[in-house]
């Protein structure tokens, strides 16, 4: 492939919900002046693939082509592109357009800008679907393309542009630090990564997990405790324990039990995001001033500011490199909690 024939690149996508993802082509735009083309090498598989390939979180478009983990080398510039140069290392999230005007984009969080446009399933400024990294090749504005540091591996690097970045920014948002406790709730693939940022920021950090069966594993990764939620017990002993809840799960949560575990004016916060709604009973809000709150990803600056952590960590996430034909299995064992801890794509077998 040139640099001028990238109109139509492989891809895999699922041509309608809850069907199995497959091969096809999908159109990529040309390069328009501030564009660049990656040549993507690896795509993450998040959970937010599956619930939304499944219309689990409504709103489907289909053909879509997941992926908003993306890491992958520049091919090709637009003329007006100052920041990246063909070669370079790149990555690409959840978002690849927002206004820029609003009080949002201003303050660098433009991932609550209400006209951000996502990597897939969503349509940009002009109306064109957008198609993700379960592909060969991307095109985006250079606003929203990050700098892979070159200590980095690419594929081990990928899941850092949503996984990563979703645990990072509210760790560092809320404090974590030396002297704060920080529980991190389910070991998966969100969960693995907070466990290694809120250990590499110097917090004190738990996990919460259904049973200990990766207890091992939390360890290595940087925690100081581990507790299994099945045990009635965890819950008793550890009351009032924590500044900070992060949970990474997306079944719901008996909330009430969970924020009994915080400290007086210690904070819940949600990532995963149920397809059920849950129920909360206020008293446990009221009652030592607790709060319970979200967080989704970060600002484009922050992702890089991520990023630059991480290399200077050496923090990467734990991956299964599978090749594209495996999609399809790769979701079920997601399903199935059956990954230690991100698969990721190769796109060169796409």
């Amino acid at each position: 492939m040139t640099i001028t024939d990238f109109s139509t690149v492989g891809a895999y996508a699922a041509p309608a919900a809850k069907a199995p993802l497959e091969r096809t082509t999908i159109p990529r735009r040309p390069l328009r002046d501030r564009d660049v083309l990656i040549e993507i090498k690896y795509a993450g598989i998040c959970h937010s693939d599956i619930h939304q390939v499944t219309d689990g979180w409504g709103a489907g478009t289909y053909p879509m082509v997941p992926g908003h983990e993306i890491a992958g080398v520049v091919v090709a510039t637009g003329p007006a592109v100052t920041r990246f140069a063909a070669g370079d290392r790149v990555g690409v999230g959840v978002m690849v357009e927002a206004c820029g005007a609003c009080d949002e984009c201003r303050a660098g969080q433009e991932q609550y800008c209400p006209r951000h446009v996502g990597t897939y399933n969503d349509r940009d400024r002009y109306g064109e679907l957008t198609y993700g990294g379960y592909s060969t090749h991307i095109v985006v504005d250079e606003s929203f393309t990050l700098r892979i540091p070159e200590n980095l591996p690419l594929a081990a690097a990928a899941p850092l542009l949503c996984a990563g970045v979703t645990l990072y920014s509210p760790l560092v948002h809320w404090k974590a630090g030396p002297g704060k406790k920080i529980a991190i709730v389910g070991l998966g693939g969100l969960g693995h990564m907070g466990v290694k940022i809120a250990h590499a920021l110097g917090a004190e950090v738990t996990v919460l997990s259904q049973t200990l069966k990766k207890k091992d594993d939390g360890l290595r990764l940087g925690a100081d405790h581990y507790y299994a939620t099945a045990d009635e017990e965890t819950f008793d002993k550890l009351a009032g324990s924590f500044d900070l809840i992060i949970s990474t799960v997306s079944a719901p949560l008996p909330l009430g039990r969970y924020l009994k575990l915080l400290r007086t004016e210690g904070t819940l916060v949600h990532l995963g995001a149920p397809e059920v709604p849950v129920e909360l009973e206020l008293f446990d809000l009221i009652e030592g001033r607790r709060s319970l709150a979200g967080s989704n990803i970060g600002g484009i600056a922050e992702t890089q500011e991520m990023l630059d952590f991480c290399a200077e960590h050496g923090i990467t996430s734990d991956v299964e490199v599978i090749r594209a034909e495996q999609i399809n299995e790769a979701y079920a064992r997601v399903l199935a909690s059956d990954v230690r801890y991100r698969f990721v794509i190769d796109a060169a077998t796409i």
